[in-house]
């Protein structure tokens, strides 16, 4: 089984990627900008058990035509789950943000799934899996919070893309899902919340993940599910 990780450096992906390395069987093509920790783990790896492809690649401004996709050939993977990991969180008044804030954003967290997934399809095996990471604060009447407004709303369209992208592409049998996570006491939300602490752990979240994307579209398909401990 073949598995591709965006935002593998760190988090929720590299974790996701380590608990996938442990089932027999499992070939993880590992992305990030910094694949420092990924060679690491692809070092202590049981190559008789799984095999871990670190890949340094910005999925904002790498070419997946001129560097992903020749490797996809080399490898011959066919992906049987897609894991849209990476993403970018501000926080910040919205009278204080630029349009460069609103293109970094947008382009991280909604343009990069979608140029991924459409670039990839000729490589995803019948009844692979795609998940996309979102958030609460993109989920319908979930409690909003000031500061968020652009990343809430990028992350609210990468939910709607997921449930149009299922209805696209159930012919081909290929399911869609989005994950709405709550807090997460990830490097990204301790930059944009100094001192806040989430109620749950990335390894802890990371679990779930691990489970979803090899066996949650057996349940769902289409859906934007609410990941948080807390009620909208």
């Amino acid at each position: 089984m073949n598995y591709l990780i965006t935002g593998a450096g760190k988090g929720i992906g590299y974790e996701t990627a380590k608990n996938l390395s442990k089932r027999q069987g499992m070939r993880i093509l590992a992305i990030s900008r910094n694949v420092e920790k990924l060679h690491e783990l692809a070092r202590k790896n049981n190559p008789l058990v799984s095999e871990i492809i670190p890949l340094s690649f910005d999925v904002v401004n790498s070419s997946i035509q001129n560097h992903l996709i020749p490797l996809l050939k080399e490898l011959n993977f066919k992906i049987d789950g897609l894991l849209n990991n990476a993403g970018t969180l501000l926080n910040k008044p919205l009278e204080q943000c630029t349009d460069g804030d609103f293109d970094a954003v947008f382009k991280t967290n909604v343009e990069a799934p979608f140029r991924l997934i459409r670039d990839l399809l000729p490589f995803m095996n019948e009844g692979s899996h795609i998940v996309n990471a979102g958030s609460m604060g993109g989920f319908q009447g979930s409690a909003k919070f000031p500061g968020l407004a652009l990343y809430s709303a990028s992350k609210g369209a990468l939910a709607i893309f997921s449930e149009c992208l299922a209805e696209e592409l159930k012919d081909r049998k290929i399911s869609v899902n989005c994950l709405a996570f709550g807090a997460v006491q990830t490097e990204m939300l301790a930059a944009a919340f100094p001192g806040y602490q989430a109620p749950l752990s990335v390894s802890a979240m990371a679990e779930f993940v691990t489970d979803f994307i090899v066996k949650g579209h057996i349940f769902f398909n289409g859906k934007v599910l609410p990941v948080s401990v807390s009620t909208p």
